[in-house]
């Protein structure tokens, strides 16, 4: 096998499947988990958005700025929520006035702009989404380390699958 599409059709089963017929069971079930687990995770984020004034793409920014290695430009966020740059422009000045980032000039170039998650703000989405991660937490102390490097090789996998459809 060559190519991860191939692993993924093999070890999924549908790579003897003509175009047309229906997925292996195994995938139908995995894609009705993944959308139920979505939704689960919308109604909390359409909440946290909602209580603090927010729409849930400024969320999505949130996440992004907490959970990138690097710090974050606008122009970086406006690739990764792949908006416009008045989109972001206006989300980047919601997340600021709502007290959840500042724009920070770090470097010798005074035009660059790094986007800071602020300590406090971070305080008020984890008590905000606590239940999620003690619903995590008690689901994972279910498994043993080793399943629990396939689930997380399993996101890693389908995570950057779905990063690279996007921005192809």
């Amino acid at each position: 096998m060559d190519s991860r599409d191939d692993q993924i059709r093999a070890s999924t089963g549908t790579g003897d499947r003509e175009p047309g017929h229906a997925p292996h069971p195994d995938l139908q079930a995995l894609a009705v988990q993944l959308r139920r687990l979505n939704g689960e995770i919308n109604q909390l984020v359409h909440g946290f958005a909602a209580g603090q004034q927010l729409h849930p793409t400024d969320v999505q920014a949130l996440s992004a700025i907490l959970d990138s290695t690097e710090p974050v430009t606008p122009g970086a966020l406006r690739r990764h929520l792949g908006i416009t740059s008045g989109a972001v422009t206006a989300c980047v000045d919601r997340l600021e006035r709502a007290g959840h980032i500042a724009r920070v000039r770090e470097s010798a170039d005074r035009r660059v702009v790094h986007l800071r998650y602020l300590p406090g703000a971070q305080t008020r989405a984890r008590s905000y989404f606590s239940p999620l991660a003690e619903a995590a937490e008690r689901v994972r102390s279910t498994f043993t380390e080793d399943d629990m490097a396939v689930v997380l090789t399993f996101l890693d996998s389908l995570n950057a699958e779905l990063t690279d459809r996007r921005q192809r």
